[in-house]
């Protein structure tokens, strides 16, 4: 927690994740792997334009057709596979409810988005967190990296290693996985960068690798 406060002093509230419902949540949750976050903006607003704004829109539709209209988000031939595999879980097992499947409980939420084509880890657990509002911690390169700098000890280097260290140690809430996963994304993205800036670095004090720099004297 003295971390989460740490981050929230520096970054403020990250009111994450952007979106106005489920649907785009979750096909956010998809095109956001691999690429920038502005870049899955683009491809949402395309697919909007394109009124292509429901899983049975995306079930129906041409899929060579859906990937260009995702070309922005990058991997768009694969992606606009996925799109169409969700789709047709929320269309032909719960009868176009989407509200239907993440009424699961977390355990078999999570299985089932797993069983999804194209679904990983990461991209589950967001759809927990933040299409269900239920408390599945979010690991992805910048927790990691955070982890590992500041010498947390995970128990392993698996995905489920770096989650149950959060999960252990956090009570099971989903404001504060919500919160917590954008405050490390900040930092990840504006101060623990692969070339990491650990001079004013909030967590320097904390971190191994803040540790052994040395600040510049003269």
């Amino acid at each position: 927690m003295t971390v989460y406060e740490r981050l929230y002093s520096a970054y403020g509230p990250r009111n994450w994740w952007p979106a106005d419902g489920p649907f785009e949540v979750i096909a956010g949750a998809i095109l956001t792997q691999n690429t920038a976050w502005k870049n899955v903006q683009k491809a949402l607003g395309n697919m909007q334009k394109a009124d292509l704004w429901s899983f049975p829109a995306l079930l129906q539709a041409d899929r060579g057709s859906l990937a260009q209209v995702i070309r922005p988000s990058g991997y768009y031939n694969t992606k606009a596979r996925k799109l169409q595999e969700f789709a047709s879980v929320v269309v032909e097992e719960y009868d176009g409810s989407v509200e239907a499947l993440l009424a699961l409980d977390i355990p078999n939420l999570r299985r089932r988005l797993l069983e999804i084509w194209g679904i990983g880890e990461e991209t589950a657990d967001d759809i927990v967190l933040y299409a269900a509002g239920k408390p599945s911690f979010v690991i992805d390169t910048y927790t990691r990296r955070i982890v590992d700098r500041i010498g947390w000890k995970s128990g392993g280097a698996k995905y489920v290693d770096y989650q149950r260290l959060f999960a252990d140690l956090l009570p099971a809430d989903a404001a504060l996985f919500n919160e917590y996963h954008a405050l490390l994304d900040a930092h990840g993205s504006r101060t623990c960068k692969k070339t990491p800036h650990c001079h004013g670095c909030p967590l320097q004090d904390l971190c191994l690798t803040g540790h052994a720099i040395r600040p510049r004297t003269g």
